[in-house]
């Protein structure tokens, strides 16, 4: 254990990162201002708060018998997992938490953390991620591109009872504001346990059962927009836009990079995007036994990668969390603002109504019985047994 996080820390130290320039520009990372005459250390703080998410090796082998490294394929997963971990960083934690080495941290931290963590039994880990994908046409082991990822954390979310997350996923360039107050405003229905491996996607904290999500309300907003900005290259013409999402406070940054090297991006200076990238190879982590996790080795601790907008591949993938329904109406005028004030080629497009000529809108849910993901059932003994300890615990 000591030398796996000592190889941990060793790999993060050696990864030379450029500073950043001296410059009067601003710099924007998800929704929040910096200048680095000013307040330097704190730019190098907020974004050192970021989950950061890294190809790890000598995990359990995904599926049993599958790869136990995701080296060399699973980038953009990796990047899927940074953008929903801000997520649940703003739906806990807040915008302005920050993270700090050897402080301690609310469990809403380690518990968001473990959500992550590379075993079979979390709900968002690499494990879940990549064979759920096999469902969206992905063999375990190929590359995902932004949309795919978009679409394995879309089915992924319906098991995450804890986080509770509302999750679109635009189509066609397209945002609909009635289809997403109508998913939002969904109440959730509270099911006993059924005889199906669905119930057992949880991650892995114990029961999550959230009771306040049984209640009818807003579910928090997380709405993620995939997009062509171009056809080999990125078209000048959206630059502006693609720059005014990071501005806004609802920001999530993006999902992209160059062919076969997915970034996630979180900010930018002048023509450049800030990126964090998970191209480093990282002994797998676990959680302790009281429940925390080794964090050191999940934080980008040096000034990020940046690179010219103009390199970025044209497909992409925007992200925004809306926790309230405020949140939305905000982010709705600061696109009709800021996004759809050009009248040519639009990066995408917000309408009100359903599109009358697509298929009828139905909010996503649950499935009674899954065969895609990774089933977490060992045997039938087991279901019997999980049974048992819900029914107790709903007494």
């Amino acid at each position: 254990s000591v030398l796996s996080r000592y190889e941990n820390q060793i790999t993060i130290l050696s990864d030379y990162l450029e500073e950043f320039p001296e410059t009067d520009e601003p710099v924007w990372i998800l929704g929040r201002q910096h200048h680095l005459n000013t307040d330097k250390s704190k730019l190098l703080l907020d974004i050192s708060a970021r989950l950061w998410f890294t190809y790890r090796r000598k995990f359990s082998p995904i599926g049993g018998t599958g790869p136990s490294s995701d080296a060399g394929w699973g980038c953009m997963l990796r990047c899927g997992q940074m953008m929903l971990a801000q997520a649940l960083i703003c739906r806990h934690l807040g915008r302005d938490w920050q993270w700090e080495k050897h402080k301690k941290q609310p469990e809403e931290y380690h518990r968001i953390l473990r959500c992550f963590l590379d075993r079979k039994d979390c709900c968002y880990s690499i494990h879940q991620m990549a064979q759920m994908g096999v469902g969206e046409g992905k063999s375990i082991g190929e590359w995902f591109g932004p949309n795919t990822v978009a679409q394995v954390l879309k089915k992924l979310a319906l098991f995450d009872e804890w986080n509770s997350l509302a999750v679109y996923v635009s189509m066609d360039n397209t945002v609909v504001i009635e289809d997403i107050k109508k998913m939002c405003w969904s109440p959730v229905q509270s099911s006993s346990v059924a005889h199906s491996s669905a119930h057992l996607h949880r991650s892995a904290l114990g029961p999550n059962r959230n009771t306040a999500g049984l209640c009818p309300g807003w579910k928090p907003l997380l709405l993620i927009i995939p997009l062509r900005l171009g056809i080999n290259h990125i078209n000048p013409v959206y630059i502006d836009a693609f720059k005014e999402c990071f501005k806004m406070p609802q920001s999530l940054g993006a999902l992209g990079g160059k062919p076969n090297n997915a970034y996630y991006f979180i900010g930018f200076l002048g023509n450049e995007l800030i990126y964090l990238d998970p191209h480093t190879t990282q002994s797998f982590v676990d959680s302790e036994e009281n429940g925390t996790v080794d964090d050191e080795s999940f934080h980008c601790q040096q000034a990020p990668h940046r690179m010219k907008i103009m390199n970025l591949d044209p497909s992409v993938a925007l992200g925004f969390f809306c926790k309230e329904e405020c949140d939305f109406d905000n982010w709705c005028s600061l696109v009709q603002k800021e996004i759809l004030k050009q009248q040519s080629l639009r990066m995408f497009e917000l309408v009100q109504k359903h599109p009358p000529h697509w298929p009828p809108f139905i909010p996503p849910s649950k499935p009674e019985v899954t065969t895609t993901g990774a089933e977490l059932i060992e045997s039938t003994d087991k279901l019997f047994e999980l049974e048992e300890e819900f029914e107790i615990l709903s007494v």
